[in-house]
């Protein structure tokens, strides 16, 4: 009997609700049809009243999708016995018991809960549209855009035929005591070098610093095909051009020290030293540990990590970067540009006026060309394989093999042992608090190369040791060439006038032939230009008796190059290897015709015999 009177029950129930749809249908359908009655009575084919009741139709169906949203919600997730009603109920009730007091100000016939809803969500609309407004500010009053200044460097012309922009500080090439040369680092420019440097240090210490802008960068001719090698090449180029005869300082400052570390490298002969502050060394080096190298990345951030990743991998996609933001023909601020991660004193640094003006002047002239293929060129060097570990630099004899012969060799024969490595000091200054080249790096190098000086400070960021700190520069200066001594005094030449004159009567005129140790004959000379030029020389008797010599060019061998004469008058040298330092620095032959001066300067010197 249950069960029939269930199943009448069911039926009952069924016939109800069919008989309301049936009802509700009915009813619907008659008022639809009232409705397209009126609406062909007003006007027929008229889309606006289409579209408008349309509209009306999808927000009515909008509502009723909220409301069942929210009774879903209600009878599913806001019961007593929801896992998120038991877990915030007590919280949500404590901090309203304690926001109560707020209500007050509410009108009286007003839910406190629709109330406060309606402002929270008011209150969300306002700061998204702040939020909005701020990211597309449209101001024009704090944008400034890049300026193209007028050529401002001097250019020596390199054996290859490309121009290197330089420019010079402190005292003359005659009085210098010591010289430095400062390749710039990323985004910078010749004019960089140590930024707020004053000339009066310089003249106090007898210093002739020099600074150069890259290939690519500033007022400098790209090199088609650059590496660490071709880098040391040019510093070396630079410094014979500049008459620099004794050993030069280099000078390495953030990722700018792997020029510095390609010279210790390539040319330690000509070196006297280097000067590193915050040095930046390959982040992938290999003799890094695990803990070295998860504290070095560990301090940049995630856009730092990811040009160093597309650098490596994909650095065809840098020039799209690179064209958004310091190719954009707008100034920005340094952090932005380079994705760093900057200590509160750095921050102070950088935001500061005298800072500003400087980095926006220096950006100028590194993006003169608007060319993203140096900077591409240069990011990939860094992260690249430097043919080179920072180990190689590190003092160590040669050793010919391991065979027992060569031992027995070694037992009864007294040679000389020869070392590899750089023997010259280097100083290194790095601070506790930079974040852009973490102090791990320099602990690394300090341990690779432990006979570095490792100068560490306290409280110092990336750029607030080597920036416009008048001190700083002072301390660096004291530390590596001791007390300031001045400029070199004028040499005076204490010959006679007379004698001078009759010298140089004799030397024109005379057709004695005078015979010196230490003179030139014509064979050296010869083996000298067509070693090194490939050309044909005129005949020469004797170059004792030679006041003048014309050099005549090949014009279709030399590019349709005008005839050059180069005109050189005979002076005393007190060496044979004076010849080849001679010719280079006072520009003998032209630098476009020695295209072969790279790397047979063993060949020529045992040509000479030197």
């Amino acid at each position: 009997m249950s069960e029939v009177n269930e199943s009448t029950e069911f039926t009952s129930l069924f016939d109800e609700g069919v008989g309301k749809l049936r009802y509700s249908y009915n009813s619907t359908a008659v008022d639809g049809g009232a409705k397209a009655a009126s609406a062909a009575d007003v006007g027929s084919g008229d889309w606006r009243y289409q579209a408008m009741e349309f509209a009306k139709g999808a927000a009515e169906m909008s509502v009723e999708f909220v409301k069942g949203v929210r009774d879903v919600v209600k009878q599913s997730v806001l019961r007593e016995d929801s896992v998120i009603v038991r877990r915030f109920k007590g919280p949500f009730e404590r901090i309203c018991g304690k926001l109560g007091f707020l209500n007050e100000y509410l009108p009286e016939d007003r839910d406190p809960f629709h109330s406060w809803s309606v402002i929270f969500c008011v209150w969300v609309l306002a700061l998204a549209v702040l939020i909005v407004n701020t990211d597309h500010d449209t101001t024009t009053s704090l944008v400034k855009k890049i300026k193209v200044h007028p050529p401002s460097a001097s250019l020596i012309l390199l054996p290859d035929g490309r121009r290197l922009a330089y420019q010079e500080q402190g005292v003359s090439a005659e009085q210098a005591r010591f010289s430095m040369i400062v390749p710039h680092p990323f985004l910078s420019s010749r004019l960089a070098g140590i930024p707020g440097l004053k000339d009066s240090l310089l003249q106090n210490f007898g210093v002739r610093m020099v600074t150069y802008d890259l290939p690519g960068f500033g007022e400098s001719d790209p090199h088609p095909d650059r590496n660490l090698d071709t880098s040391a090449m040019d510093i070396l180029h630079l410094s014979y051009a500049l008459n620099i005869t004794d050993k030069f300082w280099v000078v390495g400052y953030s990722d700018g020290s792997m020029h510095a570390w390609a010279a210790l490298r390539y040319i330690p002969d000509r070196l006297a030293g280097a000067i590193m502050v915050a040095p930046m060394v390959n982040p992938y080096e290999p003799r890094m540990t695990k803990e070295e190298r998860r504290k070095i990345w560990g301090k940049w951030t995630i856009k730092k990590k990811l040009s160093y990743q597309l650098a490596r991998k994909f650095p065809r996609l840098l020039p799209y970067f690179y064209r958004k933001s310091f190719l954009s023909g707008k100034h920005d601020q340094i952090d932005k540009w380079l994705s760093l991660s900057l200590g509160p004193r750095d921050r102070a640094l950088v935001e500061g006026q005298m800072f500003e003006e400087f980095w926006q002047r220096d950006v100028e002239e590194s993006v003169r060309q608007a060319n993203a293929k140096p900077f591409m060129e240069e990011a990939v060097l860094q992260v690249s394989n430097w043919d080179f570990s920072i180990s190689d630099l590190k003092v160590q004899n040669k050793h010919q093999g391991k065979s027992i012969l060569l031992w027995l060799k070694s037992i009864y024969r007294q040679e000389e042992e020869r070392s590899s490595g750089f023997l010259g000091p280097i100083h290194i200054w790095q601070g506790a608090e930079d974040q852009v080249v973490p102090p791990s790096m320099s602990d690394f190098v300090h341990r690779v190369l432990p006979d570095t000086m490792l100068h560490k400070l306290p409280y110092e960021g990336h750029f607030t040791y080597f920036y416009f700190c008048d001190e700083c520069h002072r301390q660096m200066f004291s530390t590596v060439y001791g007390n300031p001594q001045g400029p070199l005094p004028p040499k005076v030449d204490q010959t006679p006038i007379e004698e001078v004159e009759k010298n140089s009567e004799e030397v024109i005129f005379s057709d004695i032939k005078t015979v010196e140790e230490n003179t030139f004959n014509s064979v050296e000379i010869q083996k000298f230009y067509e070693l090194e030029i490939r050309m044909d020389m005129p005949d020469i008797e004797d170059w004792n008796d030679v006041a003048w010599l014309d050099l005549f060019s090949d014009k279709k061998s030399y590019n349709n190059v005008q005839t050059s004469i180069n005109i050189v008058k005979r002076i005393e040298l007190n060496s044979k290897i004076n010849l080849f330092h001679y010719i280079l620095a006072h520009n003998v032959v032209p630098f476009s015709h020695m295209v072969h001066i790279h790397h047979p300067w063993m060949e020529l010197l045992e040509c000479l015999e030197l």
